[in-house]
């Protein structure tokens, strides 16, 4: 027993010892590897430094050198960025048109106008008359379109019809581009805002326009944009700058604030055109509603101007500012600037920009230099 006990003893013995001899060398061949793994991965994660390095290098040379000319402002090299005083993000218009009410809009001329921006009617409420992007002023009269007026002096194959809106940006400063359109109606002269040529007129037969000006006191304009003609015949018109704002602003021309200005409304988005309607009311055409991110680029002008020295072309950091799509907005203030109405199309489906709106005989005429149409929505 004792002797078959010492056997058992021994084989135990025997056998413990042999797993310990096999599991020290597992513990040696995994520490072997181990080092192996430890000394290999330096090496790889040095790689994988090396490779981010070098593509953040390349892409900073990219970003600072842009060899393509994809950044936006490649052909302004004196552009400039500006603050724009704005009041807290909280305290900006948040009204919505929970029903989208623009979708209810009624698409006019698809394909016959591009870039129809201002639209207006003559002293005998014919028309719409408008201007569009390769020069034309144009006059419908009911059944057809037809030339009525021309901005450019020296016309040629250059302005003929296009198929692409953006197709005549190359040749506006030849063609012309007529913008803010107003009748005298007294005269029934019609007195044009164009972008290149400034403030011209043409009388009620059309024709090309014939200059008027310019510049104002030696000042040569930018990009002239828009006008308005009062009861007495004076003129008033707009020379946009490159300081946007999101707000409506009242210049005082008589009475005892006559030369000052003050803030009218606040705005939910990027403005354009403003016209009135026989109460005195104003209509404001709004391309898109403002961002958070375009608020931070407007209220810090050095993250603005950084993004805009990124090769990231102008479409994509425009729809960066305003969430991606376009969608327009149409608000109506009374005289003393309260917000009355709100018409949006918040998904952009039907109405996806405008430029101005036009009331006549309860409906708004909405045009935009972006869309090949106009836009027709009937007020309840």
């Amino acid at each position: 027993m004792l002797r078959h006990a010492l056997r058992q003893n021994i084989v135990v013995t025997v056998s413990e010892s042999s797993r310990i001899s096999a599991t020290s060398l597992v513990k040696q061949q995994s520490r072997q590897r181990y080092s192996r793994e430890k000394l290999q991965r330096p090496s790889a994660m040095a790689l994988a430094g090396a490779i981010a390095a070098g593509l953040f290098l390349l892409a900073a040379l990219y970003c600072g050198t842009d060899p393509f000319n994809h950044r936006p402002m490649a052909k302004f090299p004196g552009f400039e960025v500006y603050h724009v005083e704005l009041p807290p993000w909280s305290e900006l218009p948040a009204a919505r048109d929970a029903e989208n009410r623009l979708q209810k809009a009624e698409l006019r001329f698809v394909n016959q106008v591009q870039g129809p921006e201002s639209i207006t009617f003559d002293p005998l409420g014919r028309g719409p008359y408008t201007g569009v992007a390769d020069g034309r002023i144009l006059f419908w009269n009911g059944e057809s379109w037809s030339d009525f007026a021309y901005t450019s002096q020296n016309r040629s194959g250059l302005c003929d019809p296009k198929p692409s809106l953006f197709s005549y940006l190359e040749n506006e400063h030849i063609c012309g581009r007529p913008l803010g359109l107003r009748f005298n109606k007294k005269t029934g002269d019609l007195y044009i805002a164009d972008a290149y040529f400034g403030l011209l007129k043409v009388g009620p037969e059309g024709g090309v326009a014939t200059p008027l000006t310019t510049e104002a006191e030696g000042v040569p304009f930018k990009f002239t944009n828009d006008l308005d003609i009062d009861e007495d015949g004076s003129i008033y018109f707009t020379d946009s700058s490159f300081n946007f704002q999101r707000r409506l602003s009242r210049y005082w021309l008589k009475g005892d604030k006559a030369g000052t200005s003050e803030v009218f409304a606040q705005l939910p988005g990027f403005p354009d055109n403003v016209r009135t309607n026989e109460k005195g009311e104003f209509w404001v055409a709004i391309h898109c509603r403002a961002t958070r991110l375009a608020y931070l680029l407007s209220v810090y002008p050095r993250l603005s101007e950084f993004l805009l020295k990124l090769p990231i072309p102008a479409k994509m950091q425009f729809l960066l500012r305003i969430g991606g799509r376009l969608h327009a907005i149409i608000a109506k203030y009374s005289p003393e600037g309260k917000l009355l109405e709100l018409l949006e199309d918040q998904q952009g489906k039907v109405v996806r920009a405008a430029s101005e709106v036009e009331e006549k005989d309860g409906k708004l005429w909405i045009g935009s230099v972006l869309m090949p149409f106009i836009a027709v929505f009937t007020l309840q």
